[in-house]
């Protein structure tokens, strides 16, 4: 009975909808994944070191904290990174646009270029790409704004967003990438939901899986606790939302409910007040007194009802 206890304490937690979205930002804000990254991408410049890596991501942007999009700057280059989840949409290359917009911009206030003046100013190389972890199936290795959006018509503007669906280079002979990696934890992850549900024993099979895989095994083994924190929630999200809604729902229903009931009663007192004057042995002061309205509406009433004669 204890042990019953002891489970069903632990199945209360729910893993988050937005669980890979927290180990995306953690794994790739610790520089060393992030330079295994970058020569993922660029296997030729063997001369990157952590130390020649800035991290740019923007928070707070166009929603509510942190989107699972990463910027840092290289060299002088710009590097964009957004991370599409199971449902494709062409509509992840407007946020990476607008991402590298924002980014642009931060980047040239840093810089303090005048952007005003006569002197051209000098614009960094940028590379903008795309994580998608859902099934590759007919979609590209790259797509364009242009292209997706306006097709045969003019645009000013166009942006070319390359799509990396696991390990960049598919030749390689000592395991996947740490793209690839990420992509593969997604998975895991997702198998183990359809199992489990979103629940405890989802996140601490995925980490075990992964780790017996060598699945980003050396950043789970040295942050299992911080990853397992992450990918957990008391509530689940959708619940706390749902509850929202209803609670929104019920307080909308009770006051159209007071509505309806203060409409009913003015209607019961216009009964009232027709049925009084009709008798005549009420004056308009007494009426109003006797009803707490208004004289001004019981003369209303006796408007109407002349009206109507």
């Amino acid at each position: 009975m204890q042990k019953k206890k002891k489970k069903n304490a632990k199945t209360r937690y729910t893993a988050k909808y937005t669980a890979k979205d927290s180990v995306f930002t953690d794994l790739f804000r610790d520089k060393k994944y992030l330079l295994q990254l970058y020569q993922a991408l660029h296997p030729e410049d063997t001369a990157a070191t952590e130390e020649a890596l800035t991290d740019i991501t923007i928070n707070n942007v166009f929603v509510n904290g942190q989107y699972n999009d990463l910027g840092f700057m290289v060299n002088g280059k710009l590097m964009i990174l957004a991370e599409a989840q199971s449902s494709w949409t062409e509509n992840i290359i407007v946020r990476a646009l607008l991402y590298y917009a924002q980014s642009l911009q931060e980047h040239l206030d840093r810089e303090g270029t005048d952007l005003y003046g006569s002197k051209k100013v000098v614009l960094p190389e940028s590379e903008l790409y795309v994580i998608y972890t859902g099934d590759r199936s007919g979609h590209p290795a790259e797509i364009s704004l242009a292209e997706e959006f306006f097709k045969d018509r003019y645009t000013a503007v166009d942006v070319t967003v390359r799509m990396l669906y696991g390990t960049v280079d598919p030749k390689r002979t000592d395991g996947e990438d740490i793209i690839g990696q990420y992509v593969l934890f997604t998975k895991v992850y997702n198998e183990q939901v359809r199992l489990y549900g979103r629940t405890a024993e989802a996140v601490s099979e995925t980490i075990r899986i992964c780790m017996d895989r060598d699945i980003l095994k050396e950043y789970l083994a040295t942050r299992k606790k911080e990853v397992t924190t992450m990918m957990m929630d008391l509530y689940n999200q959708d619940r706390i939302l749902e509850i929202h809604i209803a609670s929104e729902k019920k307080i909308a229903a009770k006051e159209a409910a007071k509505e309806a009931a203060e409409k009913a009663t003015e209607k019961e007192k216009d009964a009232t007040i027709q049925r009084m004057l009709k008798k005549g042995k009420f004056s308009i002061q007494e009426i109003a007194e006797c009803l707490a309205v208004s004289t001004e509406r019981v003369r209303e009433v006796e408007a109407g009802m002349l009206q109507d004669a």
